[in-house]
C-alpha cells in the first residue's frame, strides 16, 4: 500500500494505482476526456493535469508513489487545465443546441464542471471538414473530433475492423477513415462501438426520428413497431433510470401514445429464428452439410464475415435475423391478418443496434420495390422521441403487446445477451433431437462475458460441440481457427458487439459495470416468463400451420432465409 496526500487529504491505495483512481477513491473529481473505464490509458487530452510533487502530470497516466503530494485545485493546475480546454474549444464547433449529444456530451460536462464562463482567449477556427452522412448507421462529424483516440482503440483493438485511424499533425490532427473515404465505402461494419465511446458528437447514431414522425402524422400510413429483446432492457436506462430496469410494458405504452398503430414483440420472431436455425443445424449435422454452422442474427458480424472471410460464408446460417423475419411477415402474413394494404404499412424496428439500419437497406431484405423494414430506430432515438412527446417514462403504465405477434418466449428474450442465441437454440434442438423434456433450461456454460466460451451438449446419441464469441476481435480468432481446420465445433454463435445486443451501439452509452446489470435483467425476464422454449410457442406453431407449412419449407425459405455478398473488395478501398 502507498500513502500519499491529495489536496492535503491523507490517502492510502495499492501500489500501481493511478493518481486519477486514487483521487476518485476519496471522492475528488478530476476532469477527463480521453480516459475511458474499459480502455487502456492513453494520456492524449491532458485535461486531467494535476500538480504531483511540484510538477504537472496527467492524473490518468501517473502512478502514485510513497509520500507523493498531489494538488488538483492549485492555481497552476486549474490554470493549465483551463488552457487545455480553451485549446480544445478553439477548433470545436459551438453548435451544442442542435448536436445529437446535447445534454449527454462529456466536453459539455467538463466545461460545466470547470465553470468555463469567461471569454476564451484563443480565436475560434473550425477545421472546415464536411459531415459524413453516407452510412445509414453512423454520422461522422470530424470537425467535432477532439483526438481522444477512443474510437480508434475500440475499432482496431476490440473489433479488429480498422475503419478509423489518426491523420494529420498539430491543429489538423483528426481521426478519420482511410483516405478520407465516406464511411459507407469503407470496411466499417456499422456496429456503432465507436459511437459508444466517443465523448462528443464526432460519431453519432444516424437519426431517423423525423422519418417516423412524418409517417405517424400521415393519415394514410399504418405504422407498426417491433421491439427487440434488449431494447426493453435498456430503454428505461436511456430515459434516466438505473441500468437493468426493465421497461417492456411502458415502452409499448409510450409508442402507442406517440402514435404507433400496433406494437409487436420481436421475441416472437426470435422464436421463429430458432425454429428455422435449429432445423437447419440438424440438417447439416445429419446430412453432411457445411460445419460449423454460424449464427447470422448480428448484421455487424455478417458484414464483417462478408468483408474479411468471404470464403467462409457457406458456414453462416441462411436464416435472416429476427428483425428481418418480422419485416418479411409484416407485409405478407400480417397484412392479411390486419386487413391492411402492404403499401400502406410503415414497419419500424426498435433496436439496440446501429447495424440493423444497414441490414434494413440490404436489397435482399425487400419484396419488389418495398423494403421489409422501412425505418430502424435505436434505443437512443426512441428515448428522444419519448421526450419530444412530453412523456415521463417512469410514470407510464404497462400495456401488453398486440396480437397476433405479441407472444414471445424466454428463449427469444435471451437473444439480448451474448450466448443467448446458442442457449435458445440448444433448448429446442435438444428436445427436437431426443423427443424428451429438457430438465434444466439454463445452459450456464455459454453465459457470461468471457470472450470465447465453449460447451459440449449430449442430445441422445448426438454430441454437439458449440462455441460462443462476442466482439469481432474474438470472432476473428474463431474464424481463423476454422480456416486453419482446428475448430471442431458443430455450431458457433457470434455477436458483433461486446456483451451481445445489450452492448449494441444504439443503446445508451455504456461501460462494463452497466453491462452486468443489463445482463442480470435479461435472465430475470427469461425466468419470469411462463414460456421458455421457442418450439413450444403456440403462436409460432399456428403460423406454421396457417402460412409457413414447416420449418425450412419452401415457403419459409422464400420469406425467412437469405444469402450473402462477398465484400472483400472493400479491403483495398
Amino acid at each position: 500500500m502507498i500513502q500519499l496526500t491529495i489536496d492535503d487529504q491523507p490517502v492510502e491505495v495499492a501500489d500501481g494505482t493511478s493518481v486519477l483512481d486514487a483521487a476518485r477513491s476519496v471522492d475528488i473529481h478530476i476532469p477527463t476526456l480521453c480516459w475511458h473505464p474499459d480502455q487502456p490509458i492513453k494520456g492524449n487530452c491532458r485535461i486531467c493535469l494535476v500538480e504531483a510533487d511540484g510538477r504537472l502530470a496527467p492524473a490518468c497516466a501517473t502512478q502514485v508513489s510513497e509520500g507523493m503530494a498531489v494538488h488538483t485545485t492549485s492555481a497552476r493546475s486549474r490554470k493549465t487545465r483551463r488552457n487545455v480546454l480553451e485549446l480544445i474549444l478553439a477548433h470545436h464547433p459551438l453548435d451544442c443546441l442542435h448536436c445529437f449529444r446535447n445534454g449527454n456530451c462529456e466536453l459539455q460536462q467538463v466545461a460545466e464542471d470547470m465553470n468555463f464562463t469567461e471569454e476564451p482567449r484563443y480565436p475560434h477556427r473550425d477545421r472546415g471538414l464536411p459531415v459524413d452522412c453516407s452510412s445509414p448507421s453512423i454520422v461522422r462529424d470530424p470537425d467535432k473530433c477532439i483526438v481522444c483516440g477512443r474510437c480508434e482503440y475500440v475499432c482496431s483493438e476490440v473489433q479488429s475492423v480498422y475503419a478509423l485511424s489518426k491523420q494529420g499533425r498539430g491543429f489538423d490532427t483528426v481521426f478519420t477513415t482511410p483516405y478520407d473515404r465516406p464511411m459507407a465505402e469503407t470496411v466499417c461494419v456499422n456496429c456503432g462501438q465507436c459511437v459508444q465511446v466517443c465523448p462528443v458528437g464526432a460519431l453519432t447514431v444516424h437519426d431517423d426520428t423525423s422519418r417516423v414522425w412524418a409517417k405517424i402524422n400521415d393519415p394514410a400510413a399504418f405504422v407498426v413497431a417491433q421491439i427487440a429483446p434488449s431494447s426493453r432492457v435498456t430503454i428505461a436506462e436511456a430515459c434516466g433510470e438505473d441500468p437493468g430496469v426493465v421497461g417492456t410494458g411502458r415502452l409499448v405504452t409510450a409508442l402507442k401514445r406517440i402514435g404507433f398503430d400496433k406494437v409487436f414483440d420481436t421475441d416472437f420472431t426470435a422464436d421463429l429464428t430458432i425454429m428455422e436455425e435449429a432445423t437447419e443445424l440438424l440438417g447439416r449435422v445429419t446430412g453432411g452439410g457445411t460445419l460449423p454452422m454460424i449464427t447470422s442474427c448480428s448484421p455487424g458480424w455478417v458484414k464483417f464475415a462478408e468483408t474479411y472471410y468471404p470464403d467462409l460464408l457457406p458456414n453462416l446460417s441462411s436464416c435472416k435475423s429476427p428483425q428481418a423475419m418480422f419485416g418479411a411477415l409484416i407485409k405478407t402474413y400480417l397484412a392479411d391478418v390486419l386487413h391492411q394494404d402492404p403499401a400502406s404499412i410503415c414497419s419500424v424496428s426498435i433496436m439496440p443496434c446501429t447495424a440493423k439500419k444497414f441490414e434494413a437497406r440490404r436489397p435482399e431484405m425487400s419484396h419488389g420495390n418495398s423494403a421489409d423494414i422501412d425505418v430502424v430506430l435505436t434505443v437512443q432515438e426512441v428515448a428522444k422521441m419519448i421526450k419530444q412527446a412530453g412523456l415521463h417514462f417512469a410514470d407510464l403504465p404497462d400495456t401488453p403487446f398486440d396480437d397476433p405477434i405479441g407472444l414471445g418466449s424466454g428463449a427469444g428474450q435471451v437473444f439480448a445477451a451474448t450466448g443467448g442465441v446458442m442457449e435458445a437454440a440448444l433448448r429446442s434442438a435438444y428436445e427436437l433431437i431426443t423427443g424428451e423434456q429438457l430438465g434444466n433450461l439454463d445452459f450456464t456454460a455459454v453465459r457470461g462475458f468471457d470472450g470465447i466460451k465453449e460447451a459440449t451438449v449430449q442430445a441422445g446419441e448426438l454430441t454437439v460441440k458449440v462455441a460462443v464469441a462476442h466482439g469481432l476481435g474474438h470472432a476473428r480468432q474463431l474464424m481463423d481457427a476454422i480456416r486453419a481446420g482446428t475448430a471442431d465445433y458443430h455450431f458457433i454463435e457470434i455477436m458483433a458487439c461486446p456483451g451481445g445486443c445489450i452492448g449494441g451501439g444504439g443503446n445508451p452509452i455504456k461501460n462494463w459495470a452497466k453491462m452486468a446489470q443489463r445482463l442480470d435483467a435479461v435472465y430475470t425476464i427469461d425466468k419470469s416468463l411462463p414460456l421458455r422454449k421457442s418450439h413450444e410457442n403456440p403462436v409460432v406453431q399456428q403460423l406454421y400451420a396457417d402460412f409457413l407449412e414447416a420449418p425450412n419449407s419452401h415457403r419459409a425459405h422464400e420469406l425467412l432465409h437469405t444469402h450473402y455478398t462477398d465484400r472483400s473488395t472493400l479491403l483495398g478501398a
